[in-house]
């Protein structure tokens, strides 16, 4: 049986979308098939942000951005948009979820841990409601 897919969006994929999926994978990882993706890519994740997630003890040398597909949002079982009036490609098949986020874009580490860790107790809350069958929010 294949894992449940959670799928994180924002605008460039560097910051909102990439805390959440490496978040979620941290915390809840082996019991959902975590993905991140964004409307128009950036070059690479943002550092900052990355550096949040190395305190943590989370690696984040692996992720890069890419582009959300058609594809993607017809196989999440559950796609939580990082801020409202994201133009998606199509409507996803799975739950969606929007959370409004700021854009960490040129923010330095120490305003990004407060981000961080707000996104971290959303992540939390998320996994803890799909685990019990809660609606999720």
């Amino acid at each position: 049986m294949s894992k449940p897919i959670v799928l994180f969006l924002c605008q460039h994929n560097a910051g909102r979308s990439q805390l959440g999926a490496a978040l979620m994978d941290h915390r809840a990882g082996d019991r959902y098939e975590v993905r991140s993706a964004g409307m128009a890519p950036a070059e690479k994740i943002n550092a900052a942000g990355a550096a949040t997630l190395a305190e943590l003890g989370i690696d984040t040398s692996h992720r890069t951005p890419r582009a959300v597909t058609a594809e993607d949002l017809a196989e999440a079982n559950v796609v939580v948009a990082m801020k409202p009036g994201l133009k998606l490609p199509s409507e996803p098949t799975g739950r969606l979820i929007v959370w409004s986020l700021p854009d960490p874009g040129e923010w330095g580490a120490d305003s990004i841990r407060p981000l961080r860790d707000e996104i971290d107790a959303r992540v939390q809350a998320l996994a803890t409601a799909l685990d019990t069958g809660i609606e999720p929010t």
